[in-house]
């Protein structure tokens, strides 16, 4: 009998076995898992977790790093991009493979995670579409001073704060409140034809800040 156990402290997580006749009683079984475990435990204790005694937190800087994430089919073509310029540029900016399945999975590889990680970004910030209700921490992009400002929610997609959504106050000009640049915490309060409608009153309400 050639019989193979494999695992942790926590339980075995492989068996390999070959067998030169027609089966084995329960009682060689439960012997044999007796004999593997014990020998386990030692070759745990004695080597392995004097090496490395717990799992590394990242892996190795050399070793092949691989994200997955998935996106709303709808959206494929979008990171594509004609001729497949969008996704080439992504490619070619961070060093990643990145490979997309029909069903919106999206494979990103590369040695560098960080590099995986911009990648994904950038792709999230592509598919990124803002939730009626929901609350962003955004960049003051433009202002109207006595209209309004527009937040830039992710690259691309922005909404407008107007005037009187600014504070609870009467507020005469945007730039007493705002300034181009500013990062500001806004709510979504509607998604139309016309474009989004943020409320920052609103988002400074819900967290408490009013």
């Amino acid at each position: 009998m050639d019989f193979k156990v494999a695992g942790t402290k926590a339980g075995i997580t492989a068996i390999q076995m070959d067998l030169k006749n027609d089966g084995l009683k329960h009682e060689i079984v439960k012997e044999a898992f007796a004999i593997t475990k014990e020998a386990r435990f030692q070759i745990l204790d004695a080597i392995l977790l004097k090496a490395i005694p717990e799992p590394r937190k990242e892996l190795a800087k050399t070793a092949p790093k691989m994200i997955q994430m998935k996106i709303n089919p709808d959206k494929i073509r979008e990171v594509i991009g004609s001729g497949g310029k969008v996704i080439q540029k992504i490619t070619a900016d961070t060093g990643c493979k990145i490979d997309i399945n029909d069903d919106g999975t999206i494979f990103i590889a590369s040695s560098d995670i960080d590099a995986c990680r911009a990648a994904r970004k950038t792709i999230e910030d592509i598919c990124f579409e803002p939730e009626v209700g929901a609350l962003y921490y955004g960049k003051v992009s433009n202002i109207r001073s006595d209209f309004g400002a527009w937040v830039e929610l992710a690259p691309g997609k922005d909404g407008l704060v107007k005037i009187k959504d600014l504070e609870f106050k009467r507020t005469e000009k945007v730039e007493d409140v705002l300034k181009v640049g500013d990062m500001t915490w806004v709510k979504v309060v509607n998604i139309g034809p016309r474009g989004i409608d943020l409320s920052r009153k609103d988002a400074l309400r819900e967290r408490g800040e009013a």
